[in-house]
């Protein structure tokens, strides 16, 4: 699926072309804040007549590739007469010192779109490549990695799709394609009894068929919800003694997933505990940048 598509499925209610808009804009206002409404003043003095050449964008470290469509998509905004190679796809392992894509055109629209093409890609594979460090931690025990909505507002989509892109799943995208009942809806409803019962009736009356997910933070909980029968069971922030007697409880009746505060040091260990799903905010909100550097030939 591409780019494009990945938007249409996940912006709810925009069409096709709605989805090139918003997408045009994210690029637009990227550059925006790096050009200031004028012109790259460095290269097009420096480059008083027009000159072609090529250039490369080369991995100063070992990772995870993410964020091509978004990196190609600035050097076309830029200029559409460049041209763009790509030498990976998303989700392909790179080494340091390899070459990822090749540029070819004019060297002054090379040299303008450089800083934003690369911020994407070295954010988005920033964030494949700590995705992909957690879900080798957890390979063989069943569990799965899930991201969180702690994104930078405005590039949920793009980081889902670097998560993906790292081998890790998307939890809900946002507010509106998924049920998760937490704490605060607790306290408010009374009990989670209410707040399950109030929110089926809902759906009932909406006609939606949304997934229900139930944030429980001790065993009492656990028991409390199960016969509830909701599609998930959110155990946070217990201790992994707890996770693990909870799974057992729970026996495969709902799913189960664990969240608060997992590592890359911690998360083996939860994922041993026979649960279904882990979800870190980490791979959105910490990841470090990839490395890459533009260098012309």
């Amino acid at each position: 699926m591409d780019l494009c598509c990945r938007w249409t499925h996940c912006l709810h209610g925009l069409s096709l072309g709605d989805c090139d808009i918003v997408f045009e804009d994210l690029i637009q206002r990227a550059l925006l804040e790096d050009l200031g409404g004028a012109q790259d003043w460095t290269s097009t003095l420096l480059l008083d007549t027009p000159r072609l050449g090529s250039a490369g964008v080369i991995a100063r470290s070992a990772g995870i590739l993410a964020g091509l469509a978004a990196a190609k998509a600035v050097f076309a905004q830029v200029d559409p007469d460049l041209s763009v190679k790509v030498r990976l796809s998303d989700g392909e392992r790179f080494q340091a010192q390899e070459r990822v894509l090749d540029i070819q055109g004019s060297l002054g629209s090379i040299l303008t779109a450089e800083r934003t093409a690369l911020n994407f890609l070295q954010h988005l594979s920033g964030i494949a490549t700590i995705t992909d460090q957690f879900v080798q931690q957890v390979q063989g025990t069943g569990a799965t990695i899930l991201d969180t909505r702690k994104t930078t507002p405005g590039l949920r989509e793009l980081e889902k799709s670097a998560v993906r892109a790292g081998g890790g799943e998307n939890h809900r995208f946002g507010l509106h394609d998924m049920i998760l009942i937490k704490e605060n809806h607790i306290q408010a409803a009374g009990s989670i009894p209410s707040a399950v019962n109030k929110i089926r009736a809902g759906l009932a009356e909406n006609q939606l068929t949304l997934r229900i997910e139930v944030e429980v933070t001790t065993l009492a909980e656990v028991q409390t919800v199960l016969p509830l029968t909701v599609d998930r069971i959110m155990l946070d922030n217990m201790t992994v003694s707890e996770i693990a007697e909870a799974v057992q409880i729970v026996a495969g009746r709902s799913e189960t997933e664990v969240s608060g505060g997992v590592t890359r040091a911690t998360v083996r260990e939860l994922a041993l505990t026979g649960v279904d799903f882990i979800r870190v905010g980490a791979l959105t909100h910490s990841a470090p940048a990839a490395d890459f550097s533009l260098l012309v030939d």
